[in-house]
Parts: structure tokens; sequence; C-alpha cells
């Protein structure tokens, strides 16, 4: 069964261009304007998998919105996503205190935000659907096989390089501090100096080498990697 998404955004186009894309890419878009409205659909039993919200909503803004959803016991734990113009560090710490999972700051593409989408939807515990990909530029990754290629060939990678590859795909284009990497991709749990994230990636750019994609793993001095098929 697909996710139920809840997207709350006020501009028409917006939303009819996120509606359009997530449709496309297999969810079922239920869609409100204000927060009066999103609650309202709540209230009514539309019981969604996840919401997006836009931070700049007439009336209660998305930020009220999401604290007034986790206020909700049935609603405690349904993933949100913020979509915000306002990229600044106080702002997204804002949005992440009031209840939100993750923060897309626009402009955004479409891509980035179905992956980020599927990313909390799996941190959540939803069922990943059989058919799900990512892709970035000839690279694909089937997350029901396990498997990822380039043009049709099988790349081999160990256990650690695909979680990086994986989590790198679902975040593309934002740079991450090894620590950051560490949290995600090893977990708290795990006791791990940071040298060895560099002795991984190092590894992973081995293993894209074959198909010419090596180059997708940027190193950003003095702040950590960043995963892109742009130069």
């Amino acid at each position: 069964m697909s996710a139920k998404l809840l997207v709350v955004e006020d501009e028409r186009d917006i939303r009819d261009m996120l509606v359009f894309a997530l449709e496309e890419a297999g969810f079922t878009v239920e869609e409100a304007s204000t927060a009066e409205r999103a609650l309202s659909l709540l209230q009514d039993g539309f019981v969604p998998d996840m919401l997006l919200i836009d931070w700049m909503l007439p009336g209660a803004n998305g930020v009220e919105l999401a604290r007034r959803v986790r206020q909700k016991t049935e609603f405690e734990q349904t993933p949100i996503i913020m979509l915000t113009a306002r990229g600044e560090e106080d702002d997204r710490v804002k949005g992440l205190e009031a209840g939100a999972d993750d923060y897309v700051v626009k402009p955004f593409s479409p891509r980035e935000l179905i992956a980020r989408i599927r990313a909390v939807l799996r941190r959540s515990g939803h069922t990943v659907a059989p058919d799900e990909m990512i892709e970035i530029g000839p690279l694909r990754m089937d997350l029901a096989s396990h498997r990822v290629s380039v043009k049709n060939e099988t790349l081999k990678l160990g256990p650690t390089e695909y979680r990086l590859l994986q989590f790198f795909m679902e975040h593309p284009e934002r740079v991450f501090s090894r620590a950051q990497l560490l949290d995600a991709v090893w977990g708290h749990q795990v006791v791990v100096e940071e040298r060895t994230v560099d002795v991984h990636m190092r590894r992973l750019r081995k293993a894209l080498e074959p198909a010419g994609v090596q180059d997708f793993v940027q190193t950003v001095r003095g702040s950590g990697y960043r995963f892109s098929d742009k130069p």
C-alpha cells in the first residue's frame, strides 16, 4: 500500500507541483492550503503517514501547525517534513523543536524531496515499496533487491559502503561532516573514530570507479562530504 501524504502549502502553483510529483512517485496525496484546513482533515479522520508542511502559511504558520499536530496523541509519531525558504540555523532549530523530523529548504527539486520523504518514512518503520528506486544521474539503487547499478552493470559494494551510498543518495547535494555521517551510518551506539569515515569514503569512490561515477563523492574542504552528479 502506498504511503499517504498530507501536503499543507498555501501557494497553489507549488501545491499543484508537489501533488503531481508525489502522485507520480506512487504516493497517495491529500492537500490543504491552511493549517486550519489541515487540522480539519485530521479531525475528520484522514490519517496520513507523513505531513509536508510549508513554514509560511496564512493564519497559523507551519511551526504552530506542527506543534498542534504533535499535541494530538494519535499523531505523536507521524513524521513531519517542513518546507521552508528559511535556511538559517535558528529557523531550522525552531522547526525541529516544534516536532519536524526533517526540513527541505526552497527552492528544492522534486527528486530531492522524494528521496527525503522516503528516507524519513523508512526511519519511521514504514514498509519500503518493492519497486522503490533511487536514481542520481546514471547511478541507480534498488532498495528492494539491495543492488546498485550504472547502465545495467551491477556494482560491488561492501555493507558499510552501501549504507553510506544509500544515505548520500537519499540526501543529495547536502554537505555532511564526518561526525554527522558517523551518527547516520554507524549509529550513536557504535564507537568509531572520525578518520574511519575517510577510509570508507575512499572505498566507496573505488567501488564507483569502474562505472566512472566516483566523482559523485565530493570532498568539501573544512566541512566534510557531499554527494552530487554536478561538478
